[in-house]
């Protein structure tokens, strides 16, 4: 599926609040205020996968946590545009998975303290939301706000087959 690279508008903005870490209590990531450009990913996801044959895809990589953990866009749905996309989140240590079936729902993650790395290695992990995120959410999410472990689920329920497919290509 070929969409356009442009950073959507809404990103811009979510990416000039604060992410704090917080020494461990907030949120672990780095926004990019631009995808990455489409050859580095395709670099990185061959390192990432061990696979010098592996082809990365539509991956739309728009952040990183501090130890090179990304996060991106998987643009699969067809006819929808990159914020109606899910969220995925490879790290630097092989963790991997389903963050959000869209922008919305990851706007509530955020705003409930847990950014992609916090989403996928420590979902059930209970946290104060995160006042500035919550009032991002309140403005641009379209979705309703659910528990990070019922996002989480609902994301794998509709992509069932994300992370087998990408482990498949590991070498």
């Amino acid at each position: 599926m070929s969409l356009p690279r442009e950073f959507p508008s809404v990103f811009c903005e979510l990416h000039k609040l604060e992410f704090d870490y917080a020494d461990g209590d907030g949120i672990d990531f780095e926004p990019y205020q631009e995808f990455m450009l489409r050859e580095e990913v395709q670099s990185w996801f061959q390192a990432w996968t061990g696979n010098q044959h592996a082809e990365c895809g539509d991956y739309l990589i728009f952040g990183q946590d501090g130890t090179g953990g990304y996060a991106a866009i998987w643009p699969i749905r067809e006819g929808k545009n990159l914020i109606e996309q899910p969220i995925v989140f490879f790290g630097s240590e092989g963790e991997l998975g389903i963050v959000a079936s869209n922008f919305s729902d990851y706007l509530w993650l955020l705003a409930s303290n847990h950014g992609p790395y916090e989403t996928i290695a420590c979902p059930d992990d209970a946290r104060l939301s995160n006042e500035v995120f919550l009032a991002f959410a309140n403005t641009h999410a379209t979705t309703p706000r659910r528990h990070v472990s019922q996002i989480i689920d609902d994301a794998s329920f509709e992509f069932p087959e994300f992370e087998r497919k990408i482990r498949a290509l590991c070498g």
